[in-house]
């Protein structure tokens, strides 16, 4: 996978101080999009198995991250139990804004703002690449799983649950 500009958002430029190697996926969003991690996966062309969505969760008063295929949704319960915790909950839209840096729909789980507690869907082991939000609605980054897990310092359990 060839390294390509990196001087687009925090994610990109995030990704290749690190020295790692990935693929800018730029699509055209539509605004009236129900769903921006199926939108990306269309646009695209490609499972929406391979394409994850960042999601930002409440924890026990903290914010976490959790990255799951868009193909399916959050298990809240699997998460918090991810995090040592019991219970967890949706984080508020404007505070995942202002924790991240990122707006809805463009929240990239690398090169935030305030970095947080990360959890990555176990299905994301199985694959050789995988796609997240490069930092802005219309841009997905195709990076290797196992670098997305090691940038954020992220546990992988077995969050998602399918829906397709």
């Amino acid at each position: 996978m060839g390294r390509k500009s990196s001087n687009g958002t925090p994610a990109t430029a995030a990704l290749a101080a690190a020295g790692v190697p990935f693929v800018l996926h730029p699509y055209a969003h539509d605004p009236s999009a129900a769903s921006y991690g199926t939108e990306a996966a269309e646009a695209l062309g490609i499972a929406p198995e391979k394409v994850f969505k960042t999601l930002m969760v409440e924890v026990e008063g903290r914010l976490a991250v959790g990255v799951v295929p868009v193909s399916g949704n959050l298990d809240l319960k699997a998460f918090a139990a991810a995090l040592g915790a019991k219970k967890a909950s949706m984080a508020d839209p404007a505070a995942a804004e202002r924790r991240t840096g990122y707006v809805l729909g463009g929240i990239s789980p690398v090169g935030q703002r305030q970095p947080s507690p990360t959890v990555v869907d176990s299905s994301a082991l199985d694959l050789g690449t995988m796609l997240v939000s490069g930092g802005r609605r219309g841009l997905d980054v195709e990076l290797a799983p196992a670098h997305l897990i090691q940038l954020t310092s992220a546990v992988t359990a077995a969050i998602g649950t399918r829906t397709a």
